[in-house]
């Protein structure tokens, strides 16, 4: 099977994500929902220019497949949706739980519409017209969040990972893992607790046009759970069959 997309404005139901191929490390995924064709062309290829890898939708529909589907870093949302409003949608969202940061960008500029969209669950809130360095720069304040990854420690349990020296320790002690093997372990850390599908792991670390086999991510993942395993960690890596895998502290 050969890697033929590289990203795409979405249907929701195939997100493609961008990928590093560069260094095989897996770029933080966004999700921009922006009704406004012209707009959200622009900002998608200018947040793909800052290393993102950028879906978007343009109803609040199809941006609820698109959660339901995937796992997010960060979502971009305008409020003035075709099919609902905003606000919402991020309402209905946040009563499930999910708490994947959400930027309101929107033309409403009253300072009751900033109160409202914070008070129903947004994480920051950024008017039109806008410069795109202070949208990247908002994003990137999201991802540092804790439980949230630009930062370049992962940890979950006795597992760190450094995604700038590449180095993994486990209880203390070194741990050399393959590339991908590394890149997968970066995706379920950054993801953790939350399912991550095969597909978007495959779509991450493999390269546009590169061959790859049916059970590809099936064998890297077997060989990390057993890494793991063989260090002790106190974290586990599970299959969820039709869903994808998830990263969590191993049961006690």
């Amino acid at each position: 099977m050969s890697r033929t997309s590289d990203y795409s404005v979405v249907n929701p139901h195939t997100v493609a994500g961008a990928r590093s191929r560069l260094t095989g490390t897996a770029r933080l995924r966004l999700l921009l929902i922006e009704d406004n064709p012209r707009l959200s062309e622009y900002v998608a290829v200018a947040l793909r220019g800052h290393g993102f890898a950028v879906d978007i939708v343009d109803n609040g529909a199809d941006a609820e497949s698109a959660v339901m589907a995937t796992s997010f870093d960060v979502i971009i949302l305008d409020l003035g949706l075709p099919d609902i409003d905003g606000l919402d949608w991020l309402g209905a969202m946040r009563r499930r739980l999910d708490q994947t940061p959400v930027l309101i960008l929107t033309a409403r500029d009253g300072v009751q519409d900033l109160v409202l969209g914070l008070n129903t669950g947004a994480d920051d809130y950024l008017r039109k017209p806008f410069e795109m360095n202070e949208l990247v720069a908002r994003i990137r304040a999201l991802l540092r969040r804790p439980g949230h990854a630009l930062g370049v420690e992962l940890i979950q349990g006795n597992v760190s990972l450094n995604t700038n020296t590449r180095v993994l320790v486990v209880a203390g002690t070194l741990v050399d893992l393959g590339r991908r093997e590394f890149s997968v372990l970066e995706i379920l850390l950054r993801r953790a607790d939350r399912v991550v599908p095969k597909a978007a792991i495959e779509e991450a670390i493999y390269s546009y046009g590169e061959e790859v086999a049916s059970n590809a991510i099936e064998v890297l993942i077997h060989r990390v759970r057993k890494r793991m395993q063989d260090a002790h960690a106190n974290v586990y890596i599970h299959t969820l069959r039709g869903a994808g895998y998830m990263l969590t502290n191993a049961p006690t």
